[in-house]
């Protein structure tokens, strides 16, 4: 789906495109589907056992992506390539044309912002060869070239058969090579799209061949020339039959207004001309299957006002000009104005689909029906939001990539669960549920350090600006002054300093010893900003004056602070992050570290977790964690500038349904289109939109419910285990 903006913008370009080629350039645009050959997507489903506990778990997720799998069309691999061949004196001339060529061609693409790569000749050879043998495995490599053999033994099937006048026989299937007329003086841009949605094997090329524009100028004039002749004949006609001479053909009067118009668009509105071949080409395995398809092409051009017309005796020219050699033998062509030619744009369907070992399922395509696979980590910025109203699946969809990454990564996974809603995933996934409150025994240290903390070169220093942003919360008000920070500053490296001669657990710091130490200072304010600490050392909330009692090192750890009074969230979330510091530091260069924070608006109402907070998600892409805020509130991420750089620091949104102002907001921040925003409008649970890059797909995921993973994952109590 592109951006509402770039859609004009991506025609004009690909018309400008098109217009930038000269007449001794020729070009082939080929669109190849082919069902059986999409072993990247087949493969997504065969998530590998580790030999842990979750194997049973894994095999109901395969299960479920199986099931997903049927449902789109994923056994359908859809390839399009541009092929482009040149005129020159000599081999020496072509090849730097073509090198040419390819630089501003690529360069075009990206600015329409289309993914492509060129191909190499053993890629151009399995390309070739899998058109021409659907059914077999490319197994060639030029080392294996024996002296003067051809490449061609090892691209082609062992049977060809063209005596039939309308089908040809290769290996074991039935193909047929049809032209396409096009009648309609509109082409809808809907028409090229509706072809290759067919559930099938189906190859249409597109030749094109630029038409020098006073050559063209020439052309149409004389065109109309002709047609204003045979209306003139025609007027003699009607008086020599004694009827009204304005009565004539309706085909001169409609060949003779699209004519003037093509002369116009010429002359006024910098249109090229251009020559086009189209050629598509059907097979089966029976015939009965064949006339099938074919007869379903047909209906989809009829109802665009053009046809499909199989090629006579000419089945073997129509197989050479369908594959992508740049070369045409179908002498069937139409002329076509840049904007008419431009509507075949081969930019249809955006798919979201990484072949990676990390990428996760996030539902299916709303549009084709196709399954939805990313990785995050190969993002920019992996950080990501998962934005929606109350009941609008936000939760679900965190768990279940949550799961996803526990099951096919070794990612260490951390929740900040305000609500309590996690218990039960993480305890089916091993986890540890860390209650945090001031009735828990479960204990939270928030001077742990470890020697890789923060940068590494300097862990105290990093240490101590959260120990800052902790004591500016208990503080309250404006927060510190210049001169309590400098004391604090000067105790933390004494309180450290055992830990960091002998780091043992035992030696780690407590609040009750900077407490101690600031008691200790000769200025009045160590000894009042003790007496602000006072109550969290020594008084009621004394649930963080504790060493750490609890197991980090587990892959799932889930902060639960339901039972966290008001008086302690606050601090009670930042110490987490830091907790969560500590664990990305440990990981980094070994292995990832997913963070996901529910209820996320509540950091960003104090200034202090909200400054955190950003910190967080400037600088975890580098250790390799990957940060999820969930919220319904989007407001709160504009709240003011610092904040809103959490939004232009994230690279993966997903949004499922939206409240009013929140869709306005979304729509100007990330640019979506007023028919984007229909997927984030009373939407149902698990339907929406998924920002990855600057890609955007809606998406839908219903997850079967009848499965275990479902029960642990719903928020709804009447279908939880």
């Amino acid at each position: 789906m592109a951006l509402e903006e770039d859609r004009d913008l991506i025609f004009n370009q690909f018309a400008n495109f098109l217009n930038s080629f000269d007449p001794s350039v020729h070009i082939e645009l080929s669109y190849v589907n082919q069902l059986g050959r999409n072993k990247d997507l087949q493969d997504a489903n065969k998530i590998a056992d580790k030999g842990d506990f979750y194997d049973d778990v894994r095999k109901e997720f395969r299960e479920m992506l199986k099931l997903q799998l049927a449902k789109g069309n994923n056994g359908l691999k859809k390839m399009k390539y541009i092929t482009f061949t040149t005129e020159a004196d000599n081999l020496e001339q072509a090849r730097a044309k073509l090198n040419r060529l390819e630089v501003d061609i690529l360069s075009n693409f990206k600015s329409m912002g289309v993914r492509a790569e060129s191909l190499d000749g053993e890629e151009r050879l399995r390309l070739v060869h899998d058109m021409l043998n659907p059914d077999k495995n490319f197994d060639f490599s030029y080392k294996d070239l024996k002296k003067k053999e051809s490449t061609k033994s090892h691209i082609t099937p062992n049977i060809f058969n063209f005596a039939p006048a309308n089908n040809f026989k290769f290996g074991k299937f039935i193909g047929a090579v049809s032209h396409f007329q096009i009648l309609a003086s509109e082409i809808s841009d809907r028409m090229l799209s509706e072809f290759l949605d067919i559930d099938d094997n189906i190859y249409v090329a597109f030749h094109i061949d630029v038409v020098e524009q006073a050559e063209a100028i020439k052309l149409i004039k004389r065109k109309n020339t002709d047609l204003d002749r045979m209306k003139i004949e025609e007027q003699k006609k009607a008086v020599r039959a004694g009827y009204d001479m304005d009565i004539i053909p309706s085909d001169i009067n409609t060949f003779g207004a699209d004519v003037k118009s093509m002369l116009s668009d010429l002359q006024n509105r910098d249109e090229r001309l251009f020559v086009v071949s189209i050629v598509m080409m059907n097979f089966a395995r029976t015939n009965q299957k064949l006339e099938n398809t074919i007869a379903q092409i047909s209906s989809i051009a009829n109802r665009h006002n053009c046809q499909v017309k199989r090629l006579s005796h000419q089945q073997e020219q129509g197989l050479v000009s369908v594959l992508p050699l740049g070369v045409n033998q179908v002498e069937i062509k139409r002329f076509l104005t840049s904007s008419s030619t431009a509507v075949f744009m081969p930019f249809t369907t955006e798919e979201l689909f990484i072949d990676s070992a990390n990428s996760l399922y996030y539902g299916l395509n709303a549009l084709s029906q196709n399954l939805i696979m990313a990785d995050r980590k190969k993002l920019k910025n992996p950080n990501g939001l998962i934005l929606g109203t109350p009941g609008s699946g936000k939760s679900f969809s965190a768990k279940r990539e949550m799961a996803n990454a526990i099951l096919v990564t070794d990612d260490d996974v951390i929740i900040c669960d305000p609500e309590g809603e996690y218990s039960n995933l993480v305890k089916q996934f091993n986890g540890e549920v860390i209650k945090v409150s001031a009735k828990s025994k479960d204990y939270l240290n928030p001077l742990d350090i470890n020697m890789n903390y923060g940068d590494g070169d300097a862990p105290l220093k990093d240490k101590a600006n959260f120990i800052m942003s902790m004591l500016e919360l208990v503080v309250g008000g404006s927060g510190l002054t210049a001169a309590e920070k400098s004391v604090i500053d000067r105790c933390l490296p004494k309180i450290y300093q055992k830990y960091f001669e002998d780091p043992k657990p035992e030696n780690m710091p407590i609040l009750g010893d900077l407490y101690d130490m600031l008691l200790s200072q000769e200025e009045g304010v160590g000894r009042k900003l003790a007496t602000e600490m006072e109550i969290y050392v020594k008084g009621s909330l004394n649930v963080f004056n504790n060493r750490s009692n609890v197991d980090l090192n587990r892959q799932l750890l889930c902060f639960d602070i339901k039972e966290l009074g008001t008086q302690l969230k606050k601090i009670g979330m930042l110490v987490i992050q830091d907790q969560v510091w500590n664990k990305v530091s440990l990981n980094r260069g070994s292995k990832s570290t997913r963070y996901y924070i529910d209820e996320f608006h509540l950091l960003l109402k104090d200034p202090q977790t909200a400054s955190y907070s950003v910190e967080i998600w400037k600088r975890f892409r580098k250790w390799g964690g990957i940060p999820t805020g969930i919220t319904q509130n989007v407001k709160d991420l504009l709240t003011s500038q610092e904040i809103e750089n959490i939004f232009d620091n994230t690279d993966f949104v997903l949004m499922l349904n939206q409240a009013s102002g929140d869709r306005d907001i979304l729509a100007k921040k990330l640019k979506i289109s007023p028919y984007q925003l229909n997927y984030i409008t009373n939407s149902n649970a698990g339907e929406g939109l998924l920002f990855f890059g600057n890609t955007i797909v809606p998406f839908i995921d219903k997850f079967p419910k009848d499965t275990m993973l479902y029960k642990l994952m719903t928020t709804k109590p009447e279908e939880a285990k």
